[in-house]
């Protein structure tokens, strides 16, 4: 199997375009049509129905794109593994881009400064992508607010995720900040639910956000309210940009290292955990 032509298959299916794939690939979308039509041939199925502006994948095509995604992430851990450029070992971390944002990457310049022998791969994924690829033995580390309590995985709480309401606005008491500018971050569904406990009746947020970065950066230029960790705005609060609501409570989530409980590299994990 050529590995290009999953490669090809998985940017088409995530586009749904082959132009645009075509451009992401730096191929020309003849070059693109003509693996997509080698890798059904191959199979002997149809990958995608076809239509005038837009392309869906068949059963069959979807059913292709976790093996096609397991296959590359293990030709890439293969590697890794092989030609790590004389690494003594290699860890494979993992988490959302909301925690890698205000919680992780700290982490990660520290185990790089204490373990230069190593050979790291970082991702960022959804937690139901995470723990897939924990399963599939792809990462041998990640971390979640929420993780899946499976047999199979070892959960360690390792952190806390503290939330402040800051705002744009100085002395503003927290009634007028989860007002109609009040900016709902995503931090999980175990979040949502003590947001609605503890607000019951505020109005529903016009605006939504993914993560922390995306809610700084349109507090500084619009305005509003967020829950934010206060790691990530400190300079701005210091600044006087953003403005800590004092009336507001502090909202705390655990955070999670999760790997495998029969891992090869069960001593290497818990070394570099002592260092968060």
């Amino acid at each position: 199997m050529d590995l290009e032509l999953l490669r090809t298959f998985l940017e088409v299916a995530r586009l749904r375009n082959f132009g645009r794939a075509a451009e992401g690939l730096y191929l020309t979308q003849a070059a693109v049509s003509a693996r997509i039509k080698l890798l059904e041939t191959q199979l002997d199925v149809q990958l995608f129905d076809r239509y005038k502006r837009d392309i869906r994948l068949t059963p069959e095509g979807n059913r292709l794109v976790r093996h096609a995604e397991l296959l590359l992430a293990n030709w890439q851990k293969a590697r890794q593994d092989v030609t790590a450029g004389g690494a003594k070992s290699q860890l494979s971390l993992g988490g959302s881009l909301r925690l890698w944002d205000v919680m992780l990457q700290p982490w990660l310049h520290e185990i790089r400064t204490h373990h230069p022998e190593i050979a790291l791969i970082a991702e960022s994924h959804t937690p139901e992508v995470l723990t897939r690829r924990l399963l599939d033995g792809i990462l041998d580390i990640a971390f979640m607010l929420e993780p899946a309590q499976l047999d199979v995985l070892t959960l360690k709480q390792v952190g806390n995720l503290e939330l402040v309401l800051v705002t744009s606005t100085p002395n503003l008491l927290l009634e007028d900040a989860l007002g109609a500018e009040y900016l709902m971050v995503d931090w999980g569904l175990s979040h949502s639910l003590t947001h609605r406990r503890l607000f019951p009746d505020m109005p529903e947020p016009h605006t939504r956000l993914g993560t922390a970065k995306m809610a700084i950066v349109f507090l500084k230029a619009m305005g509003g309210s967020a829950y934010l960790p206060l790691s990530s705005v400190q300079a701005e609060v210091e600044a006087k940009e953003l403005f800590v609501v004092e009336d507001a409570p502090t909202i705390k989530h655990s955070m999670y290292a999760v790997y495998p409980v029969r891992s090869p590299h069960l001593d290497l994990i818990k070394q570099v955990l002592a260092l968060y």
